[in-house]
């Protein structure tokens, strides 16, 4: 009996969107919602951009608060990239306008102060939270989670960051997440570890020894082809 109460609650979980799900290379989930941009009609108010949705533990937080400077210090680098931000939390609308007046008032790290004009979405029902994966589901305060979620101008799932709530994001780490993604979108390549643009790249793996023997001797006339094995090519990039 305790058995068939268990998958009937999960069934209605799964229908009721308890669960996320979002995938990677899955399509972004469909919403609309209040922000401090007005109504965000996703992914329809985007068309043709990427977008990297930030959720946060709640406003008026420091980690958080410090992340949301960050990200408007860089929202030039993004936009170059084609890319909107859209952060979102567990907070009402009033609070997320209060907490926008607060950090753009502040000199952090020396910086001049800060115009956040990139939306913040209050979502006190989590109805987009639980669409994300986004809910703190050990939280007895209605809280989201830290995470990062970037989708490409098709509106597919190109990368899933999370995060503790006691360690802040590295906006560096996603705009160079983000660089690659947009990379290897446009070329054949893989990007290697701590790869950074302008580094060499990795070429897709030899489907066998003999296709590898190819390579070797297209190498001989292209200087900017090179192995450590086998299965382990790299193209030069400079």
């Amino acid at each position: 009996m305790k058995r068939m109460l268990t998958t009937v609650a999960l069934i209605i979980a799964l229908f009721t969107g308890a669960f996320s799900q979002i995938s990677l290379e899955g399509k972004a989930p469909a919403f609309k919602a209040k922000s401090t941009n007005g109504e965000i009609n996703y992914p329809d108010d985007y068309f043709g951009k990427w977008t990297i949705l930030f959720s946060h533990p709640a406003a008026f937080t420091p980690i958080c608060s410090s992340e949301i400077i960050e990200l408007a210090l860089k929202k030039d680098e993004f936009k170059k990239l084609n890319t909107e931000l859209l952060v979102i939390s567990a907070d009402g609308h009033a609070s997320h306008i209060e907490w926008v007046k607060s950090l753009e008032s502040i000199s952090y790290k020396n910086n001049d102060k800060v115009k956040i004009d990139f939306p913040l979405i209050g979502d006190p029902d989590l109805a987009v939270s639980k669409k994300y994966g986004l809910e703190n589901k050990f939280s007895k305060a209605n809280r989201t989670i830290r995470k990062v979620i970037i989708v490409d101008p098709n509106n597919k799932i190109k990368a899933i960051f999370t995060y503790p709530d006691n360690v802040g994001r590295n906006v560096d780490e996603i705009l160079r997440t983000l660089i690659a993604l947009q990379k290897t979108d446009k070329e054949d390549v893989l990007l290697p570890a701590d790869w950074v643009e302008g580094n060499d790249v990795l070429l897709p793996p030899p489907s066998s020894v003999k296709e590898s023997e190819k390579l070797t001797e297209k190498a001989k006339k292209d200087k900017s082809l090179y192995s450590y094995d086998w299965y382990f090519w790299f193209k030069k990039e400079k």
